[in-house]
């Protein structure tokens, strides 16, 4: 955000860059290796979450294949899970802790999972501003000068961007617990074994790492634009 003004403020969302980085290199680090170590079970992921979906009573929620590389996810207002083809078909301890964790989500909406649901409202208005965040405090920067009375839109600029924080924040806790539900649900279906537990964690835990790094970048340019308005003032 803002790569347009080159100043000092640059040092504060620097770092959280260079986390988002690695993070993104530990997640492809642990899929790639992990994609090539096949449960005992030999479920496939697809199976996998079909089966922890109907043990939940969500025999509603369909499990579909998706397009792409890592684009599992779950769509609430359609109720389906849908898994990139290689956690689809595959049974390696990646694709298991992946689908699990996407059948988590199904799980915890049915259980009406309190951050999950907050999340949920939330995401309209934090789209939005998320969206509109930028061009609105881009506006009230370059013409909030004196006599041209616009420096109140870095206000509202702010206000919409720091919904779109709250909701990076409130998406830590859905996805942690959604693992820690997969890693369990998996083990105590007999889709994993013990010593399968580990490397499936590890899978999740990377992936962990990638929303802990959207949050660390979304405060820290929240922080900078803070700093911004207040040099304009």
């Amino acid at each position: 955000m803002f790569m347009f003004l080159p100043d000092a403020t640059w040092i504060i969302i620097l770092p959280a860059f260079v986390f988002a980085l690695w993070a993104q290199t530990r997640v492809q680090s642990a899929y790639g290796k992990y994609s090539r170590v096949f449960a005992r079970s030999g479920i496939s992921g697809a199976q996998s979450a079909r089966r922890l979906l109907d043990a939940a009573g969500l025999s509603n929620i369909a499990v579909e294949q998706g397009q792409g590389h890592l684009t599992d996810h779950y769509d609430p207002r359609s109720g389906v899970v849908r898994l990139s083809p290689g956690v689809y078909q595959s049974s390696s301890l990646a694709a298991l802790g992946i689908a699990a964790h996407e059948a988590g989500h199904a799980i915890q909406h049915g259980e009406g999972y309190m951050p999950l649901a907050f999340r949920n409202n939330i995401f309209p208005v934090a789209n939005i501003g998320s969206r509109m965040a930028v061009p609105l405090f881009f506006i009230g920067f370059l013409f909030g000068g004196a006599g041209q009375g616009l420096a109140w839109l870095m206000d509202v600029g702010i206000l919409f961007f720091s919904f779109a924080v709250l909701f990076q924040i409130i998406t830590l806790p859905v996805e942690f617990n959604a693992s820690t539900r997969a890693v369990a649900l998996l083990e105590g279906s007999g889709f994993i074994s013990r010593d399968e537990v580990g490397p499936t964690r590890q899978v999740l835990n990377a992936a962990a790492l990638t929303y802990l790094a959207a949050a660390a970048v979304a405060i820290t340019q929240l922080i900078r634009l803070l700093i911004l308005r207040d040099r304009r003032n």
